[in-house]
């Protein structure tokens, strides 16, 4: 914990920003704050660990579309994929037990997964992306709001021959593939393993699978997003012939009937277990569970991942573009890093449609979490603000180690067992 102090001092706060802060981080503050201008741009939070310490904690703005309930300590925001990082991090700490091997196939775990010529897909093969099993196959909404038969959906079936063997990102399946695994080595579907494998270790109520429990501290934001009902039929009369095709690539890894309906109102999509996408999150909670992962596997002096698993989690940066979304993202057991440009974002960890993300940077002990309720709105660079907002914090994290810093207090609620529905 180099150049932590230990009593508690706060930055001078942007108008409109709560929390605290470390004073060396004034510029992210600065940019953080500039955002989420008014009203209409809804609300956010961000949190960064240094060396397994807290330095900020900050949030702003408004959590519901009319911009009348202001965001708190204990809002949390859909993240979308970022979800698919949380998923993967359970995985880790069962495979930290013992429970299962990256390298065996996954039918070893889950035997009804080897049935279409599946049987050698490993687990390692299935958390780079690369099972050739990104496509919805035209699965209906109702289908998709079922976790169960989603996990025996991806479980029989077939690979696409196109993608197999290739890094071809799975944008909703790979919920389902980790969720199917997890059951399969505990009994427990991927909600409870969140909770019991994340939250309760990092002793922080702010990450939960769906909608959290009307008991939970953590209140999830609404999304803004377009809320218009009116129905596009040629969109509707092409949109599942194009999906349905091989080569439909990112297209056919999200579309479902209905895919605009589940985020809007009261968000359906959050009543629902989909583990690459509806998790709800608080960027402390975030950052915490980074932050272990950037500190060597330790939070607070407690061991959340082995320092050999945390070794492992660092993949080989690869610039060859993903067959479903064209970019370069380097997958490694589960978390994404940015190769191009290099140097822009050292590390790993995953983002989410809109910009939400969770990362951590190993080689510097820095994490941080971004999480807002936008989507689709009018400030369209969005999906890359956490690159702009990662390259202030390594700044102000660097002369934070320069000159010395201090942590902030935890302003979260804490993790409280929540009496649930049995899961299904």
């Amino acid at each position: 914990m180099t150049g932590v102090k230990t009593g508690e001092r706060s930055a001078a706060l942007p108008r409109g920003i709560q929390g605290a802060a470390d004073p060396n981080f004034a510029c992210t503050l600065r940019g953080f704050a500039q955002l989420f201008p008014g009203r209409r741009y809804g609300g956010g939070a961000l949190s960064i660990y240094l060396h397994g310490e807290p330095v900020v904690d900050v949030w702003t703005g408004y959590s519901d579309r009319r911009g009348t309930q202001h965001w708190t300590a204990d809002t949390g925001a859909m993240v979308f994929s970022v979800t698919k990082g949380m998923a993967s991090t359970v995985i880790h700490r069962l495979a930290d037990r013992g429970l299962l091997d990256y390298d065996a196939p996954v039918a070893e775990y889950w035997p009804e997964f080897g049935a279409n010529g599946k049987a050698r897909i490993t687990v390692r093969e299935m958390m780079q992306h690369r099972a050739g099993l990104s496509h919805l196959n035209g699965c209906t909404k109702a289908e998709l709001l079922d976790h169960q038969v989603m996990e025996d959906r991806v479980a029989r079936a077939s690979v696409n021959k196109l993608l197999r063997g290739h890094q071809a990102y799975h944008a909703l399946t790979y919920g389902w593939l980790m969720s199917g695994l997890g059951r399969a080595l505990t009994g427990k579907g991927m909600r409870e393993l969140i909770r019991e494998e994340l939250a309760e270790p990092l002793e922080t109520d702010g990450l939960h699978l769906g909608r959290p429990s009307a008991d939970a501290p953590t209140r999830a934001a609404q999304i803004l997003a377009p809320q218009g009902t009116l129905a596009n039929p040629i969109f509707n009369f092409v949109a599942p012939r194009v999906a349905a095709l091989g080569v439909s690539g990112m297209f056919g890894s999200m579309y479902f009937p209905g895919m605009k309906a589940v985020v809007q109102g009261d968000t359906p999509f959050l009543d629902a277990e989909i583990p690459a996408a509806n998790g709800v999150a608080t960027a402390r909670s975030l950052a915490r569970m980074y932050g272990a992962i950037a500190n060597g596997g330790s939070i607070d002096g407690q061991r959340f991942l082995s320092e050999e698993r945390v070794a492992q989690l660092t993949g080989t940066p690869s610039y060859w573009p993903d067959r479903n979304i064209f970019v370069p993202l380097s997958f490694n057991l589960g978390y994404h890093s940015l190769p191009v440009p290099p140097g822009l974002m050292p590390g790993f960890g995953h983002a989410g449609l809109a910009g939400s993300v969770g990362w951590a940077d190993p080689s510097s002990g820095l994490a941080f979490g971004f999480v807002h309720n936008r989507l689709l709105t009018r400030m369209v660079l969005d999906q890359a603000t956490f690159a702009g907002l990662g390259a202030l914090i390594r700044r102000d994290a660097a002369r934070a180690r320069k000159r010395g810093y201090h942590s902030v207090p935890d302003q979260g609620a804490p993790f409280t067992k929540v009496p649930r529905p049995a899961a299904g």
